[in-house]
C-alpha cells in the first residue's frame, strides 16, 4: 500500500509551528509517513519560521499559502487575527490539497486548537482531521467543557464566587482561566469559544502530556469519552524542542556551569514568548541577588515580536502555575502584589526555598520521578509510544472516512 501522507496545518507564529514540528519528527522517526506542512501567513514568513522548515528531515515538505488579506482588519486581537488568517487562507488551502490529493495518498489532517476551520476542506476531501493539543490534559480538559461553561454561567468567569471543579482536575478560580476568556463581549472569546466547539468535529486528539504525569484528568478524559461525542484522545507527550542556542556562543556559560558544585545553580529563563515589564525585571534581578543563590540567567533583548507567536503558551500561564502548585507539586509559587509585581523579598524567599529548604527538596524529588516516568512513557513499549502508534496505525490503514 502506498505511504500514507499526513497534512499538518500550524496557526500562524513560531510558538505554534515549533510544538508541531517536533510531532512531525517523531512520526517521521518511528512511522514511515510523509508529511506536508502547509504554513498560512498574512505576510512575508519569518527567518526563524523558514529556517525550521528549511531543518526538518528531507521527507518533511513545507508549502507557504499566499499571504491573508486581513487589511479590513483594524485593531484585532491577536487570536482573532489567527483564526482570521486560517479562515481567509481555506481557498488556498483547498488548492494544495487538491494537489495532495491527487499526487499522495492524503490521509489525515493535523492543526493546533485554532486551526479547526480547516476541518470544513478536510471534509471535502474526505481528510480525517486530526488535533496536536501543545498544552497539558488539565487545559484540554477545560477547552472540551467550555461549551457546557458557557451555558452553564452568564457572568464574567473572573467574577465566580467559587472555583470550578472539572472531572479528574484541581478546581479552578475563573480569574485564573485564560486571559481570553475574562471579557465574554470580546471578540477573543467568541473565536476561543467557536475552535472550543470545533474540538468535537476532530477524529481524533493528540496532546503533550502522558499518563503517569496527569493520571486523574487523562482517565477523566477517556471516560467522558466513553459516555458523549468526544474525540478519542492521544497522550503523546513529553514532546518537546531539540536544543537550540539562537545563534548564541553557550561556552562560556557551559565552563562556568562546570566549575560549580552539584544542584547548586539556579536556571531563570520565561522562555521565548515571556516579557517582563521594566520594573518586574528589575525586582528580579535584585530579589536573585539578595537570595545569595547561584543563578544562571537566560534574558534576551526586547524585540518587536508578532502578538500571535506564543499566543497560547502567554495564555494559560495561571493554568499552568495553579497545575504545577497544587496538582503535580513540581513547584513553588510566590505571591504577586494588589500592583501585579512579585516583589524582591517574595523573590528572595521562594528562591532559598526551592535551593535549600524543605520545600525544594519535595519539588526536586518530584521532578526526578516524573523524569524517569516520561523517559518509559517515550520508550519503545511505553504508553506515549503505543498511544502515537495508535493514531498512525488509522492513518496507514484507512481509505476514507
Amino acid at each position: 500500500m502506498e505511504t500514507a501522507h499526513i497534512a499538518i496545518l500550524p496557526s500562524p507564529g513560531m510558538g505554534h509551528l515549533i510544538p508541531l514540528a517536533e510531532l512531525a519528527k517523531r512520526l517521521i522517526h518511528y512511522h514511515y509517513l510523509s508529511i506536508t506542512f502547509i504554513i498560512p501567513t498574512d505576510g512575508t514568513l519569518s527567518k526563524s519560521a523558514r529556517e525550521l522548515l528549511d531543518d526538518l528531515p528531507k521527507n518533511i515538505n513545507s508549502v507557504v499559502l499566499p499571504p491573508a488579506n486581513l487589511d479590513d482588519l483594524h485593531d484585532v486581537k491577536p487570536l482573532a487575527r489567527i483564526s482570521q488568517t486560517i479562515s481567509r487562507s481555506l481557498p488556498s488551502l483547498r488548492e494544495v490539497f487538491k494537489v495532495l490529493s491527487t499526487t499522495t495518498r492524503l490521509t489525515a489532517l493535523v492543526v493546533d486548537l485554532f486551526g479547526t476551520d480547516s476541518f470544513d476542506v478536510a471534509k471535502e476531501f474526505k481528510v480525517s482531521p486530526y488535533i496536536f493539543f501543545p498544552g497539558a490534559a488539565m487545559v484540554l480538559s477545560w477547552m472540551l467543557h467550555m461549551p457546557t461553561l458557557d451555558e452553564m454561567y452568564s457572568c464574567e468567569y473572573k467574577h465566580l464566587q467559587n472555583p470550578v471543579k472539572l472531572p479528574g482536575c484541581i478546581a479552578l478560580h475563573g480569574r485564573d482561566l485564560f486571559y481570553t476568556i475574562q471579557d465574554r463581549k470580546d471578540e477573543s472569546y467568541t473565536w476561543f469559544l467557536h475552535h472550543c466547539k470545533r474540538f468535537g468535529l476532530a477524529q481524533g486528539i493528540m496532546f503533550n502530556s502522558f499518563i503517569d504525569l496527569e493520571t486523574s484528568a487523562i482517565n477523566a478524559l477517556n471516560e467522558d469519552n466513553k459516555n458523549s461525542k468526544l474525540p478519542p484522545i492521544y497522550p503523546v507527550g513529553p514532546l518537546v524542542q531539540s536544543g537550540s542556542n539562537d545563534g548564541v556562543d553557550v561556552n562560556d556559560c557551559l565552563k562556568w556551569l562546570d566549575d560549580q558544585p552539584h544542584r547548586s545553580v539556579l536556571f531563570v529563563s520565561f522562555g521565548s514568548g515571556g516579557a517582563l515589564s521594566p520594573e518586574q525585571l528589575l525586582e528580579l534581578a535584585f530579589g536573585l541577588e539578595s537570595s545569595g543563590q547561584r543563578f544562571l540567567w537566560v534574558i534576551r533583548s526586547p524585540t518587536r515580536k508578532a502578538p500571535n507567536a506564543n499566543f497560547f503558551d502567554a495564555q494559560k500561564q495561571r493554568m499552568n502555575a495553579a497545575m504545577l502548585v497544587q496538582d503535580m507539586k513540581v513547584a513553588l509559587r510566590p505571591k504577586v502584589g494588589e500592583d501585579g509585581i512579585v516583589w524582591r523579598e517574595e523573590i528572595s524567599t521562594v528562591v532559598k526555598c526551592l535551593m535549600e529548604g524543605e520545600g525544594g527538596k519535595r519539588v526536586r524529588n518530584k521532578m526526578r520521578e516524573f523524569k524517569d516516568a516520561a523517559a518509559k512513557a517515550l520508550s519503545v513499549d511505553g504508553s506515549s509510544t503505543l498511544s502515537l502508534l495508535q493514531v498512525t496505525h488509522k492513518w496507514r490503514t484507512q481509505t476514507t472516512i
